[in-house]
């Protein structure tokens, strides 16, 4: 009785219903081949500049429990990310000092840094954070899930894994 109460509660009549999903952007993963998406350092021509290119900036955004962020994601948008004291639509800039680079027969990109939403109040639970550039017009590039969460009058961490090919926050096998 009881799965079939699950059921009920889980299924809509187009199948399931939507929740925030970690997955890596299929548009993030195309956009890789045609080259909008620069996280590293470039040692080759560079598409703003031949003489001394930059790594784009990446943004991380909190979204509410109740939104639907997933791999069909291709770009930021404030539609039901958190707000609150202290959080700024659009989230923190990323803090990107490490290369993507290779891990056995992995390429892979971590942030070398934890993100870090400072002094906020955030009421309403929110488990998730999209990570997107900003240097290439809010293009998605991955979603993260974790337990939901609320923050009053603190600091939300988010600890980074090991930026190797078992851990990182990016992998492309």
């Amino acid at each position: 009785m009881l799965s079939r109460l699950l059921r009920v509660f889980t299924q809509s009549p187009c199948g399931y219903l939507w929740a925030n999903t970690q997955a890596m952007c299929n548009s993030f993963k195309s956009e890789l081949m045609i080259g909008n998406h620069q996280l590293g350092a470039c040692t080759l021509t560079s598409r703003t500049s031949l003489t001394s290119p930059t790594k784009d900036t990446v943004k991380a955004a909190l979204y509410l429990a109740t939104a639907t962020v997933n791999k069909s994601t291709t770009a930021y948008s404030a539609t039901n990310e958190v707000s609150g004291t202290g959080y700024t639509a659009g989230g923190v800039t990323v803090t990107n000092g490490t290369d993507p680079t290779l891990s056995t027969d992995t390429a892979v990109w971590t942030p070398s840094a934890s993100i870090v939403y400072t002094t906020v109040t955030l009421t309403t639970a929110f488990d998730c954070v999209l990570l997107y550039n900003s240097s290439q017009s809010n293009k998605a590039i991955s979603v993260h899930t974790f337990g939901s969460q609320t923050v009053t009058a603190g600091t939300f961490t988010l600890t980074m894994p090991a930026n190797d090919a078992s851990n990182a926050l990016i992998r492309i096998a």
